[in-house]
């Protein structure tokens, strides 16, 4: 079960690997629906079935090296489960490798953005997602789903950019309006253009974590997601956000939650694994020899 099916040594060995694939088994405040507790290893398990050769980049990006590391498996309670995935999180990026982090529900985010906050000067975070996530909290819980941009941009004081918001509570409303760290590109705005994403990238600093809640694209593409609601990105300007993103700054962690698992249904888990692979294929552009040559 390694991410891509990698199956040679000098590729998804820990020793080798520069990027860990991190798999979160966690939907402890889920809300609405289900399946999310299950939706790290079903993206692993799809991603089996990717070609390796990203044609964007000319590369194959694997050879990077991607190591999956086993289940980081539900704790008892929310506190239990945020305050041990963040040292673990914090061991982890004590190997000086890239972290991408596969949910679980949200809310598994705020514990590793705190970690790379504490690694990594000058972080901001790019959230896609459909929604602000900026309750203080949720069914009696600070470490809620709903609550990790709140956890960032008022506990943390990240700087955030937050984009494909279509779903806010009043008092989340209400809470932007006191100087907190962050700005919205709403997807009213932003669906089916391109021209505010250089706009949105410079409101970032140097560092920056991208964190992809996956209902933040439209539910057409992805309906097996918590709370689908309708109306998001599209998976061109998805790919050109974060690309464009991989350009100008330095992305230094990622993660992408909230996939629920639904069986025989396979292939919003393939979307999910083929956006993270895509992904790493930008950010390790660099990093990976040329297939056919192209620069």
């Amino acid at each position: 079960m390694n991410f891509g099916g990698i199956d040679e040594d000098q590729y998804s060995s820990f020793d080798a690997a520069r990027v860990l694939i991190l798999p979160v088994s966690y939907e402890g405040t889920v809300s609405y629906g289900t399946g999310t507790g299950r939706g790290a290893m079903a993206i692993v398990d799809a991603s089996r079935n990717m070609e390796l050769y990203e044609e964007e980049t000319d590369s194959e990006a694997y050879k990077v090296g991607i190591h999956t590391l086993p289940e980081f498996e539900p704790r008892p309670d929310p506190e239990s489960m945020m305050t041990e995935l963040y040292e673990y999180s914090k061991e982890l990026l004590r190997s000086n490798k890239f972290v991408c982090m596969l949910g679980g529900e949200h809310s598994v985010s705020a514990p590793i953005i705190k970690a790379h906050a504490e690694k990594f000067h000058n972080l901001s975070v790019l959230q896609i997602d459909a929604h602000a996530d900026l309750r203080d909290t949720y069914d009696g819980t600070p470490h809620s789903h709903a609550s990790i941009m709140a956890r960032v941009v008022k506990d943390m004081r990240i700087p955030s950019v937050q984009v494909g918001i279509r779903s806010i509570s009043a008092d989340e409303a209400r809470l932007l309006g006191t100087g907190v760290p962050t700005k919205i590109y709403w997807a009213r705005d932003v669906v089916g253009k391109m021209d505010w994403i250089d706009e949105a990238l410079e409101n970032l600093t140097e560092n920056v974590y991208l964190t992809i809640d996956i209902d933040g694209l439209d539910p057409s593409l992805v309906p097996t997601t918590g709370t689908p609601e309708p109306g998001g990105l599209g998976w061109y300007e998805t790919l050109t956000l974060i690309r464009k993103l991989a350009e100008k700054k330095r992305i230094v962690g990622m993660d992408l939650v909230e996939y629920s698992y639904f069986e025989n249904y396979d292939s919003p888990a393939f979307l999910c694994s083929k956006l993270v692979y895509k992904s790493l294929a930008y950010i390790f552009r660099d990093e990976t020899p040329k297939v056919m040559g192209a620069s």
